[in-house]
């Protein structure tokens, strides 16, 4: 467990949880999922001291769930949301409820990259107060350590910079509210799925490159399967994201600003719509490699057809051609007495001279009307 008290320029972070909130600032209360399971009566004490309510039973289910998507829903004391996250290690996952798997998971495969085959993630959830922020994260969740770290050091950072606060690069990353920071949190998950578009990108032009090769037979339609199984799956989980946020910015329109709050609202306004757009970001480009995969697949088919096509009229040609030779030959291998030049010297090599000159004739004849070409 991780808390931490957030001011305008400070950070302080202590192991055990709060009596009181802050005159300034607000509360950051980070646990993983099995110390939340184990710690679950002291945290609903401390919320309803500090808050003056609990979490209800049904989001408390919800926060401790390893196979819930991404959802939002709210009370009228907090909003609960969410979030499922790419699983990076085996930190990532966790690991009291399932086995490790790494987040893409790749078969070997001789002559090629490895193949995508499963994207697997694993839920963040974010209980939001007035001030407060209660997250329950995986066990040893990078996300949280990460965001952690970086605040600190941009904190000290910006202690020890000069007399231009309103500038410095820690005034700007420091979230101004718990809101604030639950979508700072969200968009770096996020993010790691924009980074994810590039391993896939890289994957799906290797199946196009192998698919319309004209030199090499394909036959790794299972992998192929697989990278599309996994873009089809990333598309649910982007899905889930994008309909959690458009209900949290629902919710949020319907926020009353107190006093000089105004400010506040439409800041967490224009980040929850950033990151709407990252996720919208994925979900496009999840699609047109679906569509690339699929126009490459028919284009694939129809490059086998028209080779089927051009060996089939190779194949009619010399059968159109050899078709007055076996006739000819069939002829003369009649068991008649008499048959003309049966019976003369020259009668075979008249034969096999009227022959080729058949043959050539059907040759430049076929050639004539383009039924053979010479192609490079």
């Amino acid at each position: 467990m991780r808390v931490f008290h957030l001011a305008e320029l400070s950070i302080r972070e202590s192991a055990v949880l709060p009596t009181a909130l802050p005159e300034s600032g607000f509360l950051w209360i980070a646990l993983g999922r099995r110390e939340f399971e184990s710690m679950q009566a002291e945290v609903q004490a401390c919320l309803q001291q500090l808050c003056g309510s609990a979490l209800v039973d049904l989001h408390l289910s919800d926060l401790l769930n390893n196979q819930l998507p991404s959802h939002y829903d709210y009370t009228a004391q907090y909003d609960l949301l969410v979030f499922r996250r790419l699983a990076q290690g085996r930190g990532d996952i966790d690991t009291d409820t399932e086995p490790y798997s790494p987040s893409l998971e790749r078969l070997p495969r001789r002559g090629g990259p490895p193949v995508l085959r499963r994207i697997d993630t694993s839920p963040v959830g974010f209980a939001l107060f007035d001030q407060l922020l209660l997250t329950v994260h995986p066990t040893d969740c990078a996300v949280r350590d990460g965001y952690a770290a970086r605040l600190l050091a941009l904190t000290a950072s910006g202690k020890a910079e000069a007399t231009e606060p309103g500038r410095s690069a820690a005034m700007r990353f420091m979230p101004s509210s718990s809101g604030d920071l639950m979508l700072r949190l969200v968009n770096q998950m996020v993010d790691g799925y924009l980074e994810l578009r590039r391993e896939l990108t890289r994957q799906l032009d290797h199946w196009q490159s192998e698919l319309l090769s004209p030199n090499s037979r394909f036959n790794n339609w299972g992998s192929l399967l697989q990278a599309r199984l996994a873009l089809h799956q990333l598309d649910e989980i982007c899905e889930d994201q994008r309909s959690a946020i458009q209900d949290w910015i629902e919710a949020l329109n319907s926020w009353q600003p107190n006093g000089g709050g105004q400010r506040e609202l439409d800041l967490l306004r224009v980040r929850s719509r950033d990151v709407l757009e990252h996720i919208e970001r994925v979900v496009h480009h999840v699609r047109r490699l679906e569509q690339s995969a699929e126009v490459a697949v028919q284009m694939h088919f129809n490059a086998q057809g028209h080779r089927t096509n051009e060996i089939m009229r190779i194949l009619t040609v010399l059968t159109a051609i050899f078709l007055p030779l076996n006739l000819i030959a069939g002829i003369f291998g009649m068991n008649f007495d008499f048959i003309p030049l049966l019976h003369r010297q020259a009668g075979f090599w008249w034969a096999m001279a009227a022959m080729v000159v058949i043959a050539v004739g059907l040759v430049f004849y076929f050639w004539r009307k383009r039924f053979l070409e010479h192609r490079t």
